[in-house]
C-alpha cells in the first residue's frame, strides 16, 4: 500500500488544506504565507503555484479550506485570523479580531460552515462567526478552560459540540452553541440542553501533551493522541462514554483522521501513517504500517551484545546513512486531510484517498482502495 503521490514542494509545511473538489491544494511552506497550488492526482504531475496570500505577518498555523460557500481560513502566531474570499481571480482577506494575547495555533470550520474556532497559546478558545448586521467576523472566546496551550481543535458533526487538546495533557468536549447562528433545536444534545461555554467532558488519558483530534463521522467516537506514544479511543460520546487507550512501542503521533467508524489512520514521528481498526465490539487495535519500510539487512553476531549495539545504532541512525530506513516521508507527518470530494461525501462510505505533509516539505496522496485485500492477507 504504497504512495501514489509525491510533492516536494518546500523544505517544510506548517498545514495544508484541500478545496471541494481536490483540484488546489493551500499550504504554508513554514513562514508567513500561505501558497495556493493547482494540484493532480497523478503522480507524474508537477504542481503549479497559482497564488500567494500575503497578509499576516508571522507563521500561518492553521489552514481550512470550506467545500461550500470556497472560503478559506487561516491563523497565524501574529494572533490574528483572516478569512479569504475568491473574487474574480484575487484572493481578498477580511481580518477577524480574535482578542489574544498569544499565538493563534489552529482553525477549522464547522460542518455548516456558519462558524469556524481558533485555538490559541492564550489557553483560550474563539469561536468566530459572520454577523451581517455589521458585516463583519465577531469571536466568542471560551476562557479560563484551559490550563495550557491549545493544540488542535475538532468540530462534531452536529456543528455545536467541540473537541480540544492541549499541552496540559487534556482532551475536553465544550458547547459551541450561539444564539442566532444554530437553530435551538441544535443546542439538544446527547449531553441534554447546552449552552455556550459549558465543559461538558474532561479526559485525562494521556500522561504528555495532547495533539491532533478528530471525530468519527456519526460523531459518537472521538481520537486523540499523546506525546506519551498513545492513542486514545472514545465510544458512546455522552454523560458515560466508554474510552481505550493503546500504548504503543514506536515514535508519538501527531494527527489523526477517521477514515470511517471502525477505520482511522494516525502518522507522526515515525514518519509512516498507521492504520487502526475496530471489531463489532468496537475495540480498537493497530493493524498496521501504511508505507513500506527498506530495513537494513540483518548481519551474524557472535554475541547478545553485538546483536542489542546493532539494532541500537540503526535506531539512531541518520537518514543519509547507507542503512537508514526508507519511508514516503523523511521527517515527522504533522497533518492528515481526507482527499474524499465534496460530492462523494458519505457518513456511510469509508475513506479512499488521504493527503499527508509533514516537517520534510512534502505532501504525500495514499490511496486505500486495495484496504480489504491488505486487510484479508493480516486476516483482520
Amino acid at each position: 500500500m504504497a504512495a501514489v503521490g509525491v510533492q516536494h514542494l518546500a523544505q517544510c509545511i506548517t498545514c495544508h488544506a484541500w478545496n471541494s473538489d481536490m483540484s488546489m491544494v493551500a499550504l504554508c511552506p513554514n513562514n508567513n504565507e500561505v501558497h495556493i497550488y493547482k494540484a493532480s492526482m497523478d503522480s507524474n504531475s508537477v504542481w503549479e503555484r497559482v497564488y500567494v496570500l500575503e497578509k499576516h505577518e508571522q507563521l500561518v498555523s492553521g489552514i481550512d479550506w470550506a467545500p461550500k460557500s470556497n472560503k478559506i481560513v487561516t491563523c497565524s502566531h501574529d494572533r490574528n485570523s483572516y478569512v479569504w474570499s475568491l473574487e474574480g481571480d484575487q484572493w481578498q482577506a477580511t481580518l477577524v479580531i480574535l482578542r489574544l494575547n498569544r499565538a493563534a495555533t489552529s482553525v477549522e470550520w464547522s460542518p455548516q460552515e456558519n462558524k469556524f474556532v481558533v485555538g490559541s497559546g492564550a489557553k483560550t478558545v474563539c469561536v468566530c462567526y459572520y454577523e451581517e448586521d455589521n458585516n463583519w467576523w465577531v469571536s466568542k472566546l471560551i476562557r479560563k478552560k484551559h490550563h495550557s496551550t491549545i493544540t488542535s481543535v475538532a468540530w462534531h458533526p452536529n456543528n455545536v459540540l467541540l473537541a480540544t487538546t492541549s499541552t496540559d495533557s487534556k482532551c475536553r468536549i465544550f458547547s459551541a452553541f450561539i444564539k442566532g447562528v444554530d437553530a435551538r433545536k441544535d443546542a439538544t444534545t446527547a449531553f441534554g440542553d447546552v449552552k455556550f461555554g459549558e465543559e461538558l467532558i474532561q479526559l485525562d488519558l494521556a500522561c504528555g501533551w495532547s495533539f491532533g483530534v478528530h471525530w468519527s463521522p456519526s460523531g459518537n467516537s472521538l481520537a486523540y493522541v499523546g506525546h506519551d506514544s498513545t492513542i486514545h479511543f472514545v465510544t458512546d460520546v455522552g454523560p458515560n462514554p466508554r474510552a481505550r487507550s493503546i500504548s504503543l512501542r514506536h515514535l508519538p503521533l501527531r494527527d489523526v483522521l477517521f477514515l470511517s467508524e471502525t477505520r482511522l489512520v494516525a502518522g507522526g514521528f515515525d514518519c509512516n501513517p498507521m492504520l487502526f481498526g475496530s471489531d463489532k465490539s468496537r475495540i480498537w487495535e493497530f493493524i498496521s504500517f501504511l508505507d513500506e519500510v527498506k530495513r537494513p539487512a540483518e548481519t551474524k553476531t557472535d554475541t547478545v551484545f553485538a546483536a542489542a549495539k546493532g539494532k541500537f545504532k540503526w535506531l539512531g541512525s541518520e537518514p543519509f546513512e547507507e542503512n537508514a530506513p526508507t519511508t514516503t516521508h523523511e521527517n515527522c507527518i504533522t497533518m492528515i486531510r481526507s482527499l474524499a470530494p465534496l460530492s462523494e461525501r458519505n457518513p456511510e462510505k469509508s475513506i479512499e484517498r488521504f493527503s499527508t505533509s509533514g516537517l520534510d516539505g512534502r505532501v504525500v496522496i495514499w490511496d486505500l482502495t486495495n484496504v480489504d485485500d491488505v486487510l484479508a492477507r493480516l486476516r483482520i
